[in-house]
């Protein structure tokens, strides 16, 4: 079953309990899955899939901030929801211990001895942890592992 159609089912599901906050929440992710068809005038693929999820996640966190820093914090919180209901979606993420390990592999399969050779490591394991990662944390694990 592909993505939209378990959030088509899930939105048919909040629909019917008329929780409405689920179901605005579903519908803008739906909307941004169907935009990115759209845009690139084909079924997407489960990476560009993830990588929409993402993207969209991330627009969640910064407006949540935003809204923090602003004295909103009732929006606030419906953003917190909204990226919530997201990342219901997405894969589960990578332990810190998880991450380490899988950034020594790389390490040693690359023969990186400093931080020159951040860029390879990087290079090499984010197709690893797409999705599953944030690029900074593993950027900043691989640049502890090289200094």
């Amino acid at each position: 079953m592909t993505l939209i159609a378990r959030l088509e089912d899930e939105l048919t599901a909040a629909m019917k309990e008329r929780d409405a906050t689920r179901r605005d929440a579903l519908r803008l992710i739906l909307s941004s899955l169907r935009s990115a068809e759209k845009e690139l005038q084909r079924p997407l693929h489960d990476d560009e899939e993830l990588q929409v999820l993402q993207r969209e996640r991330k627009k969640r966190v910064e407006a949540a901030d935003a809204y923090r820093a602003g004295g909103r914090e009732e929006q606030a919180e419906d953003e917190d929801y909204e990226r919530e209901v997201l990342e219901e979606f997405m894969p589960e993420p990578l332990s810190e211990e998880e991450l380490e390990e899988i950034v020594d592999d790389v390490i040693a399969e690359v023969g990186a001895t400093s931080l020159r050779d951040l860029g390879r490591v990087m290079a090499d394991v984010m197709p690893q942890v797409a999705g599953r990662a944030d690029g900074s944390a593993v950027s900043q694990i691989a640049r502890e592992k090289l200094a």
